[in-house]
């Protein structure tokens, strides 16, 4: 739910803002709105270049602990753990002593990738050659186009033959005229460069060792600055959200504070006869904005913020966006085997990943749901269980929604129609939503056209669907339903702009007209939106029709084989088969349960978003 704010406006002398602003940082609860759009200063700037040079910093330190390995020669190291820009600068210069080195072993590399042909010479007894006339010249050129003839005009010589390529050298007076490439050698011999190469990599391995030992000694100490400097930036920030009155003596600032928690924030404003207004949030206020749910709906927040945070009108969506997501991923991903390799690897994260247990946790949710829609499909890794001969499967195959059922459905798939059916139960709760959005922002007459809405589509689905599945209705209960109906009704067409009734005739007018327009939309909006839920259905059956075609291809693909070699290819397709459809399964059992629910849910419940989230300005300590 979207906890309650209070605003607070202060006004504060030149004198007495240092210290108020200390005052108001160590109670940690007051979030400052930032009067002054855009605003920005040379003290801002430079400590959000700081914040980039941690950041750098701490990523390559991050990247050296689990790349590297410290080698024999590791050793602590002495460096002033009081200075951050001793720290800073000194990680920075190994990284760039690191750069530096990978490029030379890169160009040693390649002097020794093009010397290593020719072997070990002496460039001494070439140069003595080149004095008495002789030119020496280096040539590459696939074997069988080497001519014998070069023997004799310049002594080509052939020196290696590696992968069809024949490598020779020619001694002569004057330029061959040979149709080979010609090869440019470098200077000194391969041994030189080999010897060189070990240097590098022994500068190599000691610049690493000391990106371990920094990160070991001193990460906590950078860690310490980084903080200091998150602080000072939101201190730079606080100090351009004030503005000055009265010829610049007085200060004003705007803040929010959760309404559970401003007793404390007004003890100290008394005590310190600090001047302020606290009041309840205007309606067009920019406010903050805090949701605080139960553990299982936080769950899915971070899902929710890819969107955005609900802004303080609207209702706040995870408590039902929560079990709608995972029910719609559990149908997507559609295969029980699939949700227990999902299930066994989130369980594994929140063993040994606590700092990313929340995902984990995510994930168990998401896993579980899977393979309770993958039973209740009765496909387990592409395998229709509806048709093995398992006796443990056997008692449940009848209860397996498949398409031996169709006829139960009027000739189409179970899936297909709960999946409609589920569509259209989260669409009336969202309309049921936006009944609550507007009661909760201008009154319950307000809300009444959208309620109506949800009676009539709820008492319509009642009075004409139930009879289609052989649920015989008694007459009054058809009365009673009608009645609804027709109560709806007047609700739609005379109740859906309150507002307007300032003028009655015109109101009326109003309100029909615009009831006409709303039905219009409902009449071809509703139907769109029911079903794009049944690629609920499609998703699921086509993860398990690609998963049943790389079981056939397994199969059939290796039935001429015995058994002795037969299980490695055949475990190969498998895996490799399975591999790129559990791929495409999870991206898809993400992205389009997003994407019913910001499209289809959100347009329904009228949810807006745009929420700035609560960021009380405090001393961070962690």
């Amino acid at each position: 739910m979207i906890q309650k704010m209070k605003k607070l406006t202060f006004l504060v002398t030149n004198k007495e803002y240092d210290q108020f602003l200390a005052n108001i940082r160590q109670l940690g609860v007051v979030h400052i709105e930032e009067l002054q759009k855009g605003a920005t200063s040379e003290e801002l700037q430079a400590n959000l270049a700081l914040a980039e040079r941690y950041k750098r910093v701490f990523s390559i330190l991050d990247y050296a602990k689990d790349a590297y390995i410290a080698s024999d020669a590791y050793a602590p190291l002495s460096l002033d753990a009081t200075s951050q820009h001793v720290l800073l600068d000194y990680v920075e210069q190994l990284s760039e002593d690191e750069l530096a080195l990978k490029h030379q072993l890169d160009a040693v590399n390649k002097d020794i990738a093009t010397l290593e042909p020719w072997g070990e010479f002496r460039w001494e007894t070439i140069r003595e050659l080149g004095q008495q006339g002789y030119s020496a010249t280096f040539y590459v050129c696939p074997s069988k186009l080497f001519k014998q003839e070069w023997r004799d005009l310049y002594y080509a010589t052939p020196i290696n033959d590696i992968g069809g390529k024949l490598y020779f050298v020619t001694f002569s007076k004057e330029r061959p005229d040979i149709t080979a490439e010609a090869l440019v050698l470098p200077e000194k011999p391969l041994s030189a460069y080999m010897a060189d190469k070990e240097v590098i990599e022994a500068k190599i391995v000691a610049v690493h060792d000391k990106m371990l030992a920094v990160n070991e000694q001193y990460r906590d100490a950078i860690a310490a600055g980084q903080l200091d400097n998150e602080n000072n930036i939101s201190l730079s920030k606080v100090h351009l959200s004030h503005e000055s009155i009265a010829d610049d003596a007085v200060r004003l600032l705007v803040g929010w504070t959760l309404a559970e928690k401003t007793a404390p924030v007004v003890d100290y404003l008394e005590q310190s006869h600090i001047y302020y207004e606290l009041d309840d949030p205007a309606f067009d206020d920019d406010v903050p904005i805090q949701i605080q749910n139960n553990k299982f709906a936080s769950l899915f927040e971070p899902i929710l913020r890819m969107y955005s945070l609900p802004n303080y009108h609207d209702i706040d969506p995870l408590p039902l966006f929560a079990p709608f997501f995972m029910l719609f991923f559990g149908l997507c991903m559609g295969d029980a085997g699939y949700g227990a390799i999902i299930l066994a690897v989130s369980i594994a994260i929140c063993v040994m990943k606590p700092s990313i247990r929340k995902y984990g946790l995510l994930g168990v949710c998401l896993g579980g749901m899977t393979i309770i829609c993958g039973m209740v499909t009765g496909t387990f890794f592409g395998i229709d269980l509806a048709t093995v001969d398992w006796a443990w499967v056997k008692p449940l195959q009848p209860y397996f929604l498949n398409d031996s059922k169709k006829d139960s459905f009027f000739g189409y798939s179970p899936m297909m129609v709960i999946s409609v059916i589920i569509g259209l139960i989260q669409v009336l709760i969202g309309m049921t939503m936006a009944g609550c959005k507007a009661v909760k922002n201008y009154g319950f007459i307000y809300g009444v056209g959208k309620f109506s809405w949800v009676t009539a589509l709820v008492s319509a689905t009642i009075l004409f669907g139930l009879p289609m599945f052989g649920v015989e209705l008694s007459q009054a209960v058809q009365y009673v339903l009608y009645g609804l109906i027709g109560l709806s009704v007047l609700g739609i067409f005379f109740l859906n702009s309150p507002g307007a009734y300032k003028k009655p005739v015109v109101g009326a007018a109003m309100n029909v007209g615009s009831g006409l327009w709303a039905t219009y939309g409902m009449a071809t909006g509703l139907l769109g939106d029911l079903l794009s839920y049944i690629r609920l259905f499609a998703l699921g059956l086509t993860g398990g029709v690609l998963g049943s075609v790389f079981n056939s291809l397994a199969t059939d693909m290796t039935a001429s084989m015995s058994w002795s070699i037969r299980w490695l290819p055949f475990i190969l397709i498998l895996l490799f088969g399975h591999g790129i459809n559990f791929a495409l399964c999870m991206i898809s059992s993400f992205v389009h349960p997003m994407r019913l629910t910001f499209v289809e849910y959100f347009k329904n419940a009228e949810f807006e978003g745009g929420g700035n989230e609560y960021d009380p300005f405090r001393m961070k300590t962690e």
